[in-house]
């Protein structure tokens, strides 16, 4: 038998290549190029150390003989000549995704592997007052923290032995096909995260084909921001619209004209927030300078400090009308001919009123638990309505905001009704890195529904059902009733005579 060819370490490095791949283990050479598509660990591992030595890993999890009884002989293509090593090639590689790590500065995008890698960077990177803005909820948090705990007390209930080779992420909102069931929500003064502020978001959402709703209180006009999009002779742009309506009626019709001359067909109104909650984290920071020149869409004023902090929510929503309620509705209509969507239902009482009243859809929201703390978490909202009304579901569309910061979420809001999701804050913690970062937001949720919808054995949202997940750890804390189920409103205790 021939001896095997001796190869330098220049040699080797030129097959470091898919097409093209060769590895050292324990001095042996081999050509890897056929079986990296088929190894049980995936191809990654093996471009890792494509050209170079991968003795440490492969011996770290394989037994020595595994490569010989694996491979074929013609697979050894030579050994390792030793004297040609130098420091630089006996290095191991760098990593494929190093962990993120910040001096002070963002770390390259493509390092960033999840949600909570964007707010981990936001929180880290973002103007103090803006960090505080975004990231702040009422007093002490417990329905900002509940929205995203809930989640993770649903558990999937998957099915096995399904073809799930081909996945369709893809849905209708509004009669307006999109990639994948997300929405971007409403966010005032996205320009504090970015100079393009919701222009930049916008052209992320068209990019990957979902909608972005526009707040009242964005920082570019509508017509700025509708400008900033990519022409669509055949469709309606991308947008909708959320309405907080003003102490100052005339303005918010005037503002309703003008988004309806710009082809936007769809308004959200915001019914949770007559006032602000108490945000202590926000109201803490105060504005700087800079901060308090940025402009609102409305017109009605700039953020500025005041003698109870700086908290921005509430100087800039002091506009809103506290008075709103659902006598209104007839007034809006006058002044809306499009689909009207009441963002802001906490109870099914409130949505079955929403569908009596012929609305369009609804939003399970508590306002990102950014008003009325121990007000209860989005999902649960949901399975309220299927307990106490759930003719709602076929009367209007039902969208979920609130927690949303995996695939693994959309997927059990999905299983148990919803039309569609809705995410705020990692949208504007994405915008961090202007619009190439929203739309690796929006690839990384994608990827991750795509995963969790083949894992639980379906290839279609429209084959996802409540059979999918089990709610059992939740169950009890849904409603039962529209009132208490034993506590009464008692009469004033009489008094003693004398």
């Amino acid at each position: 038998m021939a001896e095997p060819k001796l190869l330098s370490t220049q040699q080797i490095t030129e097959h470091n290549t898919a097409k093209d791949l060769w590895i050292v283990v324990d001095g042996q050479v081999w050509d890897m190029t056929e079986f990296a598509p088929e190894h049980p660990g995936g191809i990654g591992i093996i471009l890792q150390y494509a050209g170079r030595d991968a003795s440490q890993p492969y011996n770290e999890i394989h037994t020595p003989s595994l490569l010989n009884k694996t491979l074929t002989s013609s697979r050894l293509v030579g050994t390792l000549d030793t004297s040609t090593i130098s420091d630089s090639w006996a290095k191991p590689p760098p990593q494929q995704n190093p962990k993120v790590q910040l001096r002070n500065e963002k770390p390259p995008l493509f390092t960033l592997l999840s949600t909570h890698d964007f707010e981990f960077v936001a929180e880290k990177t973002l103007a103090p007052k803006t960090w505080a803005f975004y990231s702040s909820a009422a007093t002490d948090l417990v329905t900002h923290k509940a929205n995203q705990s809930f989640f993770d007390r649903i558990w999937f209930r998957p099915r096995v032995l399904r073809n799930i080779r081909t996945r369709d992420t893809s849905a209708k909102i509004m009669g307006q096909k999109v990639e994948l069931p997300i929405m971007c929500s409403p966010a005032a003064m996205a320009k504090l995260v970015h100079p393009d502020g919701e222009k930049a978001i916008a052209r992320g959402c068209q990019n990957k084909g979902i909608i972005q709703c526009v707040s009242t209180n964005a920082s570019f006009p509508i017509e700025d921001i509708v400008s900033s999009l990519s022409p669509s002779r055949n469709s309606p742009p991308p947008l909708f619209f959320q309405l907080y309506v003003s102490k100052t009626r005339s303005n918010s019709e005037a503002l309703l004209r003008q988004v309806w001359s710009l082809g936007i067909r769809t308004i959200f109104l915001t019914v949770d927030s007559p006032l602000a909650g108490k945000r202590e984290a926000d109201e803490r920071v105060r504005m700087d300078d800079e901060q308090q020149g940025i402009p609102m869409m409305t017109g009605m004023g700039k953020p500025m400090n005041d003698k109870r902090g700086g908290g921005l929510g509430r100087i800039t929503g002091s506009f809103i009308d506290e008075g709103l309620d659902w006598s209104d509705l007839p007034w809006l209509r006058r002044h809306w001919k499009g689909r009207i969507v009441l963002k802001g239902i906490m109870c099914a009482e409130d949505a079955s009123r929403a569908a009596e009243e012929g609305l369009d859809g609804i939003v399970l929201s508590n306002h990102g638990g950014r008003n009325l703390d121990t007000s209860p978490p989005a999902i649960l909202i949901l399975l309220d309505l299927h307990l106490n009304a759930p003719h709602v579901f076929s009367a209007l569309e039902i969208y979920l905001d609130g927690g949303i910061r995996r695939g693994t979420d959309i997927l059990k809001a999905i299983c148990l009704g919803a039309t569609a999701v809705s995410l705020g804050r990692p949208f504007l913690y994405s915008l961090n890195y202007g619009s190439e970062g929203v739309e690796y937001l929006i690839d990384m949720m994608k990827d991750e529904l795509s995963v969790a919808m083949a894992l639980v054995g379906i290839t279609s949202l429209d084959q996802a059902h409540p059979g999918l997940v089990n709610t059992n750890d939740v169950d009890y804390l849904v409603p039962r009733t529209e009132g208490h189920p034993y506590a009464r409103k008692r009469g004033k205790p009489l008094k003693a005579k004398m």
